[in-house]
């Protein structure tokens, strides 16, 4: 499973963790905790104990999903910050509800505990504790979507941390994988899925993802094998072969075109590849996809037929 950064630098969820000065404090914490609880973890590279709280933390705020924001202040670049707040030990933690501090604590605490603490500044908000994994799922399947996948692939972690039996978590971990083209990484982290998740659609729609990924790797140019398929519509092999090249172009609807035309032509054709093909682009794809339902259709009518 992917590791948070331990350094506390990081900022994986945008504007969710983020570092300060004392130039934008104001703005990241008095400000900001207007609207929302902002945890202020107050650290230094030389502490010790604050490299195993700090990606606690991130991890429990960002599986709050938006209903706590966190803020990072090193004390050795901010030192009147420090001061103003009375900061005499590493690591100190502090909780912001509407410009004041509401809670704090000092020196490293199991996740438990933490999770509680930031649990208390929800509640003081007026927010409400649970749900929390399922928007931040949801945030981190919109980062993927927009090309943001190492910090989606943060977001998936916390949420495992904090539900090892998310299949939506493990699923989508391997899928910013894939997008950061780390195809063996993606498979390991289905491999380390609990046995009991390894038929649930998320996990299945990733596994198929690989497979593909596999395949666009070793795939030829769409050019060379379209004229080639030309020359002979009845090679199955080249029919095959461009769907795959397609499908790695990212013309899904015209490969599953092409293996429909294959399979009528001859389903069993290399022990009905064809057919496990069209089913791996299905389960790859949304279940709702314009380009499943269609195919879906247009395959039950063959065999049917």
């Amino acid at each position: 499973m992917l590791e948070l950064n331990p350094t506390a630098p990081s900022a994986p969820a945008g504007d969710l963790i983020k570092d300060s000065s004392e130039a934008t404090f104001m703005a990241d914490v008095v400000e900001a905790s207007q609207s929302v609880p902002v945890i202020v973890d107050f650290w230094a590279p030389w502490c010790g104990p604050c490299r195993q709280l700090t990606p606690a933390i991130e991890a429990a705020v960002t599986a709050a999903g938006g209903a706590v924001k966190l803020v990072k202040v090193n004390v050795d670049e901010n030192q009147a910050i420090a001061q103003q707040l009375r900061v005499q030990s590493l690591p100190t933690v502090y909780a912001f509800w509407q410009g004041q501090p509401i809670d704090a604590f000092q020196g490293a605490l199991p996740a438990s505990e933490i999770k509680a603490f930031i649990d208390k500044a929800i509640e003081a908000s007026g927010g409400e504790v649970g749900g929390g994994l399922s928007e931040a799922l949801e945030t981190a399947e919109n980062m993927l979507e927009e090309g943001a996948a190492a910090d989606a692939a943060s977001i998936f972690a916390a949420v495992l941390g904090e539900d090892p039996q998310s299949a939506a978590a493990y699923g989508g971990l391997a899928r910013t994988h894939l997008a950061l083209d780390q195809i063996d990484e993606a498979a390991q982290v289905l491999l380390t899925a609990p046995e009991a998740l390894s038929s649930a659609p998320e996990i299945e729609a990733a596994r198929a993802q690989i497979e593909l990924a596999r395949q666009a790797a070793d795939a030829g140019p769409v050019d060379e094998l379209r004229a080639g398929l030309d020359a002979d519509p009845d090679d199955l092999k080249a029919r095959f072969d461009l769907a795959q090249a397609l499908y790695a172009a990212g013309d899904a609807e015209e490969a599953v075109t092409q293996l429909l035309e294959s399979f009528r032509r001859d389903r069993e054709w290399n022990e009905g590849a064809a057919k496990a093909q069209l089913f791996t682009i299905f389960e790859a794809l949304k279940a709702n996809d314009p380009i499943v339902l269609n195919g879906r259709r247009k395959l039950s009518s063959m065999i049917f037929a």
